[in-house]
């Protein structure tokens, strides 16, 4: 049976990933504070930790295993700069030290599609973090979407229409579809694909393989 530790597994994306490597008979492990407990999905065991001090935590990631890095500031925005250097970058930061003292197999992280025009605090963070993970020696798979829809989430809908027209142009259709919209089925579909499979240094999937996988496999 695989183990899957998961960082951020009681968020919008972190929840049903679990709730879908629970069903499919993985071992699944979240890092979770004492107050968060109580959203840790049934099945899955807890790890009581803080994701920004790996030293709470990193004695109880199993050797082998496969480390999914979730933690990230919800509904990103511009002014919210300060917290993405000291959530996004620092949480990621913790895992990769306790990753690499585990020595776990596989690390998992869900970055951002870049370049933009636009969230440069949010792309800058997430572009460090994945400057972590490639100095890290860890075997690693990255994900780079742009917006994922959802519950909660679907006000991006109304850009389909504008979307589709950009990805017909040949000038704007490379920035259309990296900068594309997929949703959070094909994310998790993605992730536990991802989780299933071994990867041999760092592995890149982009929007356009995240939604050819999401769409195939969900």
């Amino acid at each position: 049976m695989k183990t899957v530790v998961v960082a951020g597994g009681t968020g919008y994306i972190g929840k049903p990933l679990i709730e879908t490597l629970c069903a499919a008979g993985f071992d699944v492990k979240a890092v979770a504070r004492p107050q968060s407990l109580e959203k840790v999905p049934p099945g899955c065991a807890a790890i009581v930790g803080n994701v920004l001090d790996s030293r709470t935590y990193q004695e109880d990631i199993p050797a082998g295993s496969t480390f999914v890095h979730l933690v990230g500031v919800p509904r990103p925005a511009p002014w919210k700069a300060a917290q993405f250097r000291s959530i996004d970058l620092v949480s990621l930061e913790q895992s990769v030290e306790a990753a690499k003292r585990a020595g776990v197999a596989h690390f998992v992280y869900v970055g951002v599609a870049h370049p933009a025009p636009v969230m440069r605090s949010f792309i800058a963070a997430r572009m460090a973090c994945e400057e972590i993970i490639r100095t890290s020696g860890l075997n690693a798979t990255i994900l780079r979407p742009w917006y994922v829809l959802g519950p909660d989430h679907y006000w991006p809908y109304v850009l389909v229409p504008v979307y589709k027209v950009f990805e017909a142009m040949p000038r704007t259709r490379a920035s259309a579809v990296r900068l594309g919209l997929v949703t959070r089925s094909q994310m998790v579909a993605t992730l536990f694909h991802v989780v299933g499979s071994r990867v041999i240094g760092v592995r890149v999937l982009e929007t356009a393989d995240i939604r050819n996988l999401g769409s195939k496999l969900h």
